[in-house]
């Protein structure tokens, strides 16, 4: 159904998906997801992603609320990187750094939308083209996201994209989940479990430093469910820099396909959320810098760690750090990743 439109008049869309219990809403400007809702213990449906009752209310998002981030999710360090001998410059949006694609980026798109209905579910296809020099990145480049709620109530999120140069391409989903529902307050009685022995500490603008560092014996070993505010105030310099955690975890994966990444639990509701990836890394974002200045659905005030963020991903700065997985896209190839989120309820 109609949604609105953006200020140059564009129309923007709303699509809604229903499956066994589980209705997902989101719109095709920046592909966002608008609300999740899935049952409680006693079967009491209710939302669980943060976000706004209009698509005007998005326009002035700096919080990037259920939006797909493209060209490139996380940071850039410098807002530059070097690709065959040539240096690209983007857009410093996140203090010297370049955020999630720029100033810019496929969160403030149109996409086109495909909806779609088949043996396995319901869904829309969404698709993209973005121009060579785009935020500054390289190549032409046509990307395509589908969103499946499957017959069992999981909501499958597909990655697709060709480019016509050599460039860097990092997909992700940025809904933030509170899984007590849209009364819940902060998350930090949510207990949450990373599959990770090791995560990739950060400098003091939140650039990774290289170091593939063990979790063992520190705050951010999660490989146990662990409640998210057990350990996030406690005195230790990356916890310092994140403000919480906002960090990049490296995935225990197993062969090339789909990976069990983390499992989330509130024990109040009930309600989990487990994902698996076919991507080596995830951000887990503690919601820090949410301050009690959004005002979301039914005048819900968002106040500070109100949701979580679990972003899966190739790392952060990957087009600066020769050692991490290659984000690297060229003609002729595809760039292709795949999430699943699984929604569920522990009696």
């Amino acid at each position: 159904m109609p949604f609105g439109q953006t200020a140059d008049g564009k129309g923007i869309d709303l699509i809604t998906l229903r499956e066994k219990g589980t209705e997902v809403r989101l719109m095709t400007y920046g592909g966002i997801i608008l609300s999740i809702k899935t049952p409680d213990r006693t079967g009491t449906l209710d939302d669980i992603a943060l976000g706004y009752d209009t698509a005007e209310l998005y326009f002035k998002n700096s919080t990037y609320f259920g939006v797909l981030v493209g060209r490139y999710a996380n940071r850039i360090a410098k807002a530059k990187f070097t690709l065959d001998g040539k240096t690209y410059t983007l857009p410093a949006n996140n203090g010297v750094n370049s955020l999630h694609g720029g100033t810019t980026g496929w969160d403030q798109k149109v996409w086109h939308a495909e909806p779609f209905q088949n043996a396995n579910g319901a869904g829309v296809v969404l698709t993209l083209t973005s121009p060579d020099g785009d935020q500054g990145y390289p190549g032409e480049v046509k990307a395509k996201v589908t969103y499946t709620l499957t017959n069992a109530g999981d909501l499958v999120v597909d990655y697709d994209a060709t480019t016509s140069a050599p460039t860097v391409i990092n997909m992700t989903q940025h809904t933030y989940f509170n899984l007590g529902g849209s009364k819940a307050n902060d998350i930090l009685g949510h207990e949450l479990m990373i599959n990770a022995d090791k995560y990739t500490p950060v400098d003091d603008t939140l650039i990774p430093t290289g170091e593939l560092a063990p979790v063992a014996g520190t705050p951010f070993d999660f490989r146990t469910s662990t409640k998210i505010g057990a350990r996030i105030d406690q005195a230790n310099e990356q916890l310092k820099r994140g403000k919480g955690y906002d960090h990049n975890w490296v995935l225990n994966r197993t062969g090339d396909g789909l990976s069990l990444a983390a499992v989330a639990t509130d024990p109040v509701t009930g309600r989990t959320l487990e994902i698996s990836t076919t991507e080596p890394g995830i951000q887990f974002y503690s919601g820090n810098f949410l301050d009690g200045t959004n005002v979301g659905k039914a005048g819900k005030v968002y106040q500070h760690r109100g949701g979580f963020c679990l972003e899966t991903q190739h790392y952060p700065d990957s087009p600066n750090q020769p050692s991490f997985p290659s984000t690297v896209l060229r003609p002729g190839g595809r760039y292709s990743s795949q999430t699943v989120f699984k929604f569920g309820v522990k009696k």
